[in-house]
């Protein structure tokens, strides 16, 4: 409520939370696209964007339903999944001709490891850059869900039906939970085979030149 002549509104998507305007506006200055994630409840959303006077244009987007074409069949907001959008994401950015982009995460806490960073991550494998610091990055057990794993194999040992519970949904989609590094090394290859065709050793992108970084077998 106002509180006197000097009182200022602030602009709605400010007031929501959506929009820090004086970080945009620093990213905004360095000309560069903005690779912005989402988080909902269900799913993982990232996009590069090109701010415009008229309204944000999307170069390029990736969302963790995609995957499903990938066949990705585990959840669709853990740390695998948020890496695997990135990956993708890069790929298609890589596409088009874009190769810089700023990560802009809005007024979210910037917390180490979380998915924003795993998308961060996805990105740069493929040759995306992108200004980071390597600390905030999660690991590459956290990627391939080696923590997921852990869980699972201990939870089958002691209380099997809860297991059944915890992960009912894996289960019905023929997912072993105590595996899924290994499935989303499956997924990562079919994304990679679609972009980039046949796995190179040399890791480059034979579409046009750009190198790809294959650390963590990306």
């Amino acid at each position: 409520m106002a509180r006197g002549a000097l009182y200022k509104v602030m602009f709605r998507r400010r007031r929501e939370g959506a929009t820090d305007y004086r970080l945009r506006r620093k990213l905004l200055l360095s000309g560069k696209p903005l690779l912005v994630v989402r988080k909902t409840s269900r799913h993982i959303i990232a996009q590069l964007v090109k701010p415009r006077p008229q309204g944000d244009e999307v170069i390029a987007s990736a969302t963790s339903i995609e995957l499903r074409k990938y066949r990705w069949r585990a959840s669709t907001k853990n740390c695998p999944a948020a890496y695997l959008v990135g990956y993708l994401l890069g790929l298609k950015a890589l596409r088009k001709g874009v190769k810089e982009a700023v990560l802009y995460i809005g007024l979210h806490q910037p917390v180490k490891g979380a998915a924003v960073f795993a998308v961060l991550k996805g990105a740069l494998d493929t040759g995306l850059e992108v200004p980071h610091g390597e600390e905030v990055l999660p690991n590459e057990d956290r990627i391939k869900g080696k923590h997921v794993e852990a869980y699972a194999k201990q939870l089958l040992e002691q209380n099997p039906q809860l297991y059944e519970r915890r992960f009912s949904k894996y289960i019905k989609e023929g997912v072993r939970p105590e595996e899924l590094s290994r499935h989303f090394e499956r997924c990562l290859e079919q994304i990679k085979k679609a972009f980039i065709g046949s796995s190179s050793p040399k890791g480059r992108w034979e579409g046009g030149g750009v190198a790809v970084n294959r650390s963590m077998g990306a």
